[in-house]
């Protein structure tokens, strides 16, 4: 008896941990609905979540797959050589890989998979050209 009780409390507490996590997921429409500023570029509020939505949730850039041996999951894995030059985004592979204007591969992420937009791009290129900096 003393068991069960014990077993269905930390189950409740499971749940309410595990629910209470979710409330803070963030769908497509709301990093697409984000703006992000022309300056000041924050890697953790600005570029992270529109990576790990875009590139690393999909299953492409993510710790476990890492197509064309690139994770999107973490400041460091993002900032790896050739992937970013800190303040040359027209030399990072990432740059050239999400903007159509740079092109050298088929553009990412691939037609089928959430499209970044403009601002998206923008936003990632500006982030660069301030240093890639992990803030």
């Amino acid at each position: 008896m003393k068991f069960a009780a014990t077993f269905t409390i930390i189950l409740l507490f499971i749940s309410v941990m595990f629910y209470s996590g979710c409330k803070d997921t963030i769908t497509g429409d709301q990093i697409d609905n984000r703006t992000i500023p022309a300056t000041n570029v924050s890697y953790a509020k600005d570029i992270q979540p529109v990576l790990n939505l875009k590139c690393a949730s999909s299953g492409c850039h993510d710790d476990i797959t890492r197509a064309s041996g690139y994770s999107l999951t973490t400041w460091g894995y993002t900032v790896m050589p050739p992937y970013v030059f800190p303040n040359i985004p027209g030399n990072s592979l990432l740059v050239q890989a999400i903007d159509p204007q740079y092109a050298v591969t088929s553009p990412m992420p691939p037609l089928g998979y959430a499209q970044l937009t403009q601002g998206q791009i923008t936003g990632i290129e500006t982030w660069i050209k301030e240093g890639a900096k992990n803030n």
